[in-house]
């Protein structure tokens, strides 16, 4: 239960190619929503600008800040399960590299999240900035108060398109981390996760962070540039919840609407069934297949030239 949890929060910063944006972002952090007790990581996923000397940097002015490097590029999602698995306390708040927070806005989220027992709280709404965050262009909005997870079901606008909010350890855990490999969904698609596995997630009205807008994004780079690959990166990251979905969408998710199944889901609804209520079978063969095909049986052929050789060892 969240009452039960510490008051501090473990700050993640998921670093990769972001010199000139970071050190922005880590200031909006600890100088006003950063207390005694919290921590703040920050995941150098082998950035190939400047991005290590400016840590260093900010390291210096700010010793809290504890930096891990990863030695090869594993992606976002990589790097924020790195911060999860090496943050000390219960409650964790990821922000992107180019991305702000708004002062003494965390302190609000934090005491909504307990006051509501829930393990996920967002800001209301996301302000698109450019070099300013005085010139805000456009305001993505959530509705307040407790969230429909279903938004997730039918592509709504969920907190996981926005990525930057508070969550419990546990919740992470339920949801078997940001689904590595999903690309610019990591967010997106660890937001799924958290509503498949029944996380509670509230938004507080009147809240807001600044999200910067770039020409050369995460985003634009992966999902826009691949639109094709949206559906099925989305369909990778559900498969360790494949037995909650139902057989029909499933048939259909990994047949003819594989490439685009994500995009109608407004018109075809992402299709649950209540755990514990399938009869396994469909799922049995499924998982049966898919291991039959990662750990192929050998062939009459194969088996007999082993047996040969075994016997010509032998001799």
């Amino acid at each position: 239960m969240t009452e039960d949890l510490p008051m501090n929060i473990s700050f993640f910063i998921p670093a990769y190619n972001c010199a000139k944006t970071v050190a922005e972002s880590v200031e909006s952090i600890i100088e006003t929503n950063f207390i005694e007790g919290d921590e703040l990581i920050i995941v150098n996923d082998c950035a190939t600008d400047n991005t290590a000397e400016v840590l260093e940097e900010m390291q210096k002015k700010y010793p809290v800040i504890h930096v891990i490097t990863h030695k090869r590029n594993k992606g976002g999602a990589a790097a924020r399960n790195t911060a999860v698995e090496n943050a000390n306390n219960e409650l964790l708040f990821c922000l992107d590299s180019d991305n702000v927070l708004a002062d003494n806005s965390v302190k609000q989220l934090k005491a909504y999240l307990l006051e509501q027992d829930a393990d996920v709280a967002s800001f209301q709404n996301q302000l698109f900035f450019t070099k300013d965050k005085s010139d805000i262009h456009y305001t993505w909005k959530l509705p307040a108060g407790v969230f429909d997870n279903n938004q997730y079901l039918v592509g709504g606008n969920t907190p996981g398109q926005h990525g930057n909010y508070l969550f419990t350890k546990a919740s992470w855990t339920k949801a078997k981390g940001y689904a590595e490999g999903s690309g610019a969904l990591d967010t997106y698609t660890f937001g799924l996760r958290q509503a498949i596995t029944g996380a509670k997630k509230v938004v507080l009205a009147d809240t807001f962070y600044y999200h910067r807008l770039e020409d050369n994004s995460y985003w634009m780079k992966d999902a826009e540039a691949n639109m094709w690959s949206v559906s099925l990166k989305v369909m990778y990251a559900l498969f360790p919840f494949f037995d909650r979905i139902d057989e029909d969408f499933l048939d259909y998710m990994l047949g003819k609407g594989k490439y685009y199944w994500y995009y109608n889901l407004k018109k075809r609804p992402l299709n649950l069934i209540e755990q514990g209520k399938s009869k396994g079978e469909y799922y049995q063969k499924l998982h049966k297949s898919v291991h039959d095909f990662v750990y192929p049986k050998a062939t009459i052929w194969e088996r007999i030239v082993k047996k040969i050789k075994r016997t010509f060892i032998k001799k």
